[in-house]
């Protein structure tokens, strides 16, 4: 079988192709794009995003941070039927916005919770990026093959996540092989046109797989932020 890693004599021109390699990194993020989701789509997307942060940084229950995912569901079909003229009980948006905001005060948030909520729901507020349905990759990557990936990682960046994250030897194996698995992961998924839904899903069964793999590394959680932030550097 054909050896997949580059013959000896060709290691130091390799790298030096990819030195001259501009690493341009593609961030491709499902919240900033513009196809307009079916409401079932928007509701899962609430799963992917909003729900862990209301539950997180809100420290809103998880029950009651499904009941708001139902809520904003049932405003957008509301919102639906008054554009097509087939809604009996509202005839503006507007309307529907204050029987939402009479919906989440009846779960009984706390007037901080509820003014992030109303404010959300206004477009007020910081938009951040959300990690689990963000797709990173890098095109140059796209013609390689794995070993030559993890070849290139480990003569660059090994040492430096030793020192820097800093973990073990077999813990930065460990990390430069889930990072390129990501990588080709990524590539693949890439392909998919930004229209598709599924490429939302795959996204983010990938980054639930590599949360994983960070797991069977054992390594504490800051070491795991450290790590993660190392990779962002890469992008």
């Amino acid at each position: 079988m054909k050896n997949q890693f580059l013959p000896a004599a060709s290691v130091g021109t390799f790298f030096i192709a990819i030195l001259i390699v501009c690493f341009t990194s593609v961030a491709s993020n499902a919240q900033e794009n513009t196809t307009k989701w079916t409401p079932e789509q928007q509701k899962e997307l609430f799963s992917y995003c909003e729900k862990p942060l209301l539950i997180k940084q809100l420290k809103i229950s998880e029950d009651n941070a499904e009941k708001i995912g139902q809520i904003n569901y049932w405003a957008t079909l509301q919102k639906i039927k008054i554009q097509e003229n087939t809604n009996d009980t509202f005839a503006t948006a507007k309307e529907v916005d204050e029987a939402v905001v009479k919906k989440y005060k009846s779960l009984s948030l706390s007037g901080e919770q509820l003014k992030v909520l109303v404010d959300k729901m206004a477009g007020i507020g910081s938009t951040e990026p959300c990690p689990l349905i963000t797709l990173n990759y890098h095109p140059v990557y796209d013609s390689m093959a794995k070993p030559q990936i993890i070849l290139l990682y480990k003569t660059r960046y090994r040492k430096q996540m030793i020192e820097k994250i800093p973990i073990n030897g077999r813990q930065a194996d460990q990390l430069i092989d889930a990072a390129v698995w990501k990588e080709k992961e990524s590539l693949a998924i890439s392909k998919l046109p930004a229209s598709d839904f599924n490429r939302i899903r795959k996204t983010v069964e990938m980054n639930n797989m590599m949360e994983r793999k960070f797991k069977l590394m054992d390594i504490t959680d800051q070491q795991k932020e450290s790590a993660i932030n190392f990779l962002n550097q890469l992008q």
